[in-house]
């Protein structure tokens, strides 16, 4: 049997630093933090949470929920990210699209998909010279209907009983959770941060009650985190998949000139995966 050994959560943006140095050189050393610590758990797989930004799943294919099952992938290219493509793992993909339909959860699978910078920029900060063959993981946070927190976090208790049962023995896998925290964009409240909430969803994380946190509706994210928190459903996949693990933050930064507030943390896996 597999063995998940990790899970980190963090968000995916990066804009100019200019008039927010500080805030920024803190999110980039977190990030990098982030990097450090997924590497010395020396991962053979790397699976990445992350929501589409309407490049690959637009209005006219409402996608719910997506793997990647491609041998290679060239992202998008948004947001400054080079084109220069990275290793994938058919093979995990289409197990994990099998698995997952047995247990009621119906994965597209996508070969042709171009990673925009929810996964991109995700992947170039924890695994910048592509050591890591890397599965996207796609979770719709953008157009109607999106799975709800519980619905999220339920796969990820899929993606770890299948790694534990059906990957080879000696298999290591991290999960990243990618996006958020809070923020509104084009809409009403553009600019807002709920500070408050996202340390608080932060703190019941790594106390092990992600399970609490799985509990609130789809509605209530959004009122409480913005259109654009809907992508913390891609953080409770991840802690899905890590059973009830507590973690650690790394970092947090609500930053108004970049409309986000900027997190990022480490659940730590235990061996029985409770």
């Amino acid at each position: 049997m597999g063995q998940i050994v990790g899970g980190f959560a963090t968000s995916h943006v990066l804009f100019s630093p200019d008039g927010v140095e500080a805030e920024a050189e803190r999110v980039l050393l977190g990030m990098k933090e982030i990097r450090n610590r997924l590497q010395a758990l020396e991962p053979d797989l790397l699976v990445i949470v992350s929501s589409d930004h309407a490049n690959n799943f637009t209005l006219r294919q409402q996608v719910t929920l997506a793997v990647g099952v491609a041998d290679e992938y060239v992202p998008l290219g948004d947001m400054g990210i080079a084109q220069t493509p990275f290793r994938g793992n058919r093979n995990f993909g289409e197990s994990l699209a099998r698995y997952a339909s047995a247990c009621g959860f119906d994965l597209v699978q996508v070969e042709e998909v171009r990673p925009d910078h929810g996964v991109a920029l995700t992947k170039l900060a924890v695994d910048p010279t592509d050591r890591i063959p890397t599965v996207p993981l796609y979770i719709n946070c953008n157009m109607p209907v999106p799975p709800s927190p519980a619905r999220s976090f339920a796969l990820g208790e899929v993606l770890r009983k299948m790694v534990g049962k059906v990957r080879p023995s000696t298999e290591r896998v991290v999960v990243v959770g990618s996006g958020g925290l809070s923020h509104w964009l084009r809409v009403p409240g553009q600019g807002r941060i709920a500070a408050d909430f996202d340390q608080r969803f932060m703190k019941t994380m790594i106390e092990g009650r992600s399970d609490e946190l799985a509990r609130i509706s789809t509605e209530a994210l959004e009122d409480e985190t913005g259109n654009g928190g809907l992508e913390l459903t891609a953080w409770l996949l991840m802690a899905g998949a890590l059973g009830r693990a507590v973690g650690e933050i790394i970092y947090y930064e609500p930053i108004a000139k970049w409309n986000t507030g900027m997190g990022g943390l480490q659940l730590f896996a235990s061996p029985d995966g409770q």
